[in-house]
């Protein structure tokens, strides 16, 4: 969690548009994770991230396909 700062905000111009609580402090709550998340989306948003992607029809989705098709894997409990 973050709490900024209310005697900061108090004097902020941004005050209205950021926060409408009584004790003008903002609280952010991210993700434990939320650091690596960031790192994979940039990976995965990169010019060679999206050259990987779109190998990822042939390589991951053909193999579940496979198992559904040829294993008998289309229902399973």
């Amino acid at each position: 969690f973050y709490k900024s700062d209310p005697k900061k905000c108090t004097s902020c111009p941004f005050l209205e548009r950021c926060t409408r609580s009584k004790n003008h402090q903002k609280v952010i709550s991210r993700h434990i994770w939320e650091e690596y998340k960031e790192k994979i989306r940039q990976n995965r948003l990169s010019v060679s991230g999206k050259e990987l992607y779109k190998k990822r029809k042939e390589k991951i989705e053909r193999s579940f396909a496979d198992s559904k098709q040829l294993h008998g894997l289309r229902y399973c409990r």
